[in-house]
């Protein structure tokens, strides 16, 4: 990653700026130096131009280099702290109207809430509305790029991504592949024409504006060995063309048990995906809590990226992901956070580091603020093989970006009189589990959420304003 400003374009759009405390990471704490891996300037600035950040640093050095920046062209931000938008490495946005559901077992809970729930998104009218929840609630959360699973039916691909461009979010999404195991209000009704599908919804959205595509096979035990196969084939076929492949892996043991029923032929879960084409790069595999080295050792060689979803797994008792095994220095395999809505209980990244590191402590393991918030950011930027494009606050990157809060509430103020660095003071504001923790937030440089506005949300025609 370069610090080094880029050329501000002459023909392009106006600059603009924000100051304020900025911090961002630059390299991965849990295998360098932490004191090496991040930058924060206490008065900084970030100036942008065409939804990319032109230059940031120190707002003495850097304000006298761009004249022709007025003040009306900064928003200036006190008491509050300037990061990168955060990451949802794997999310349900189907799964929003049923969250808070009460859960006994994964798959119970699946088949009694889930499955009803994504069975309704044949309606474009009803897919329409929960994404335009969905993408508020991220947004107002400081989220600002979601690796999301629709689920079986075009409709709801396509409410995703048109929502998506209403705000120019960077998002990654694709139709659900299910053949199996599943009631027939929500499975594929013929294995061959969901390829079809899935292909054709693939060439109409992938890099379509800051839209990418992936090839989503639920989990094993939803695809037939046919349906799987195809979507290997698939996913090979454009993965050059940065195509992902995202599904579960290694939730909970049950889960694990019946795949091995399932494919007996295969050593392993990961195994299964791999035989048919699915464990590559930007393979993305969510949860991973209960993981042979072998399956390890796979996921790093193969360049994949995992998603550490604690809120889920804590709320239907399944495993617990553990970070010291996937960031093994020996074979590291990138990591990001996951909300995993609706097994999830929040939109809020924040909050699943407080759970992350509850989920540590339970096994005499920690995560302190700089790793937790690196996960949060350029972390899931690496597990979606994106971190040379979001994730950081640099010049070249997108200006995807939140604005935290340091006085989020009364107490908070109270209590960050006692915390000294950026660091102890986040981990406070994380471990406090406040849902009113982000200020603003700004995707490809423009302010989409303003919680001190009497009108919060700008949609993209009040933007152009």
């Amino acid at each position: 990653m370069t610090n080094s400003p880029i050329p501000v374009n002459p023909e392009g759009g106006r600059l603009t700026g924000l100051r304020g405390q900025i911090l961002t990471f630059k390299a991965d704490p849990f295998l360098n130096n932490k004191e090496k891996c991040y930058d924060y300037f206490n008065d900084g600035l970030v100036i942008i131009q065409d939804g990319h950040i032109v230059d940031v640093g120190n707002y003495p050095e850097i304000a006298p280099k761009y004249p022709q920046l007025g003040q009306g062209d900064i928003d200036t931000y006190e008491d509050s702290l300037i990061m990168p938008g955060f990451i949802d490495c794997h999310v349900h946005y189907v799964q929003s109207p049923m969250i808070g559901s009460f859960g006994d077992t994964l798959l119970n809970w699946l088949n009694q809430y889930t499955f009803p729930t994504e069975s309704k998104f044949k309606d474009k009218k009803f897919a329409d509305e929960v994404a335009r929840e969905f993408f508020k609630q991220l947004l107002e959360q400081g989220t600002t790029t979601a690796n999301v699973f629709a689920t079986t039916f075009e409709t709801s691909v396509d409410a995703f991504f048109e929502e998506s461009e209403r705000y120019d979010t960077r998002m990654i999404s694709g139709k659900v592949l299910q053949d199996r195991n599943l009631p027939d209000s929500l499975k594929d009704p013929d294995t061959d024409q969901s390829i079809v599908i899935a292909e054709k919804l693939l060439k109409k959205w992938h890099h379509r504006g800051r839209q990418l595509y992936a090839i989503i096979p639920r989990f094993a035990p939803t695809s037939t060995p046919r349906q799987l196969q195809l979507a290997g084939e698939l996913y090979q076929r454009y993965i050059d063309q940065g195509v992902y492949m995202h599904t579960h892996l290694d939730e909970v043991q049950s889960e694990i048990d019946w795949v091995t029923q399932l494919f007996p032929d295969q050593p392993n879960y990961t195994e299964v995906y791999r035989h048919f084409g699915l464990v590559d790069k930007r393979s993305i595999m969510a949860h991973c809590c209960i993981v042979r080295e072998e399956e390890w050792q796979t996921l790093h060689k193969c360049d994949c990226g995992v998603a550490h979803c604690p809120s889920s797994n804590l709320f239907l008792g399944d495993g617990e992901f553990k970070y010291w095994e996937a960031k093994e220095p020996s074979r590291p395999v990138r990591t990001g956070m996951g909300t995993d809505v609706g097994g999830g209980t929040n939109f809020s990244i924040p909050r699943q580091l407080n759970e992350a590191y509850k989920v540590a402590m339970l096994q005499m393991k920690n995560l302190d603020a700089v790793k937790s918030f690196y996960l949060a950011t350029r972390g899931g930027a690496e597990a979606l093989h994106l971190e040379n494009t979001i994730g950081s606050i640099a010049p070249g990157y997108e200006a995807d970006i939140a604005v935290l809060d340091l006085k989020p509430s009364e107490f908070a103020t109270w209590r960050l009189k006692f915390s000294n660095t950026i660091f102890e003071k986040l981990f406070v504001l994380m471990t406090l589990g406040l849902n009113n923790f982000n200020k603003a937030t700004y995707v490809a440089g423009r302010k989409v959420y303003d919680r001190n506005r009497d009108k919060k949300w700008m949609y993209a025609s009040e933007l152009d304003k």
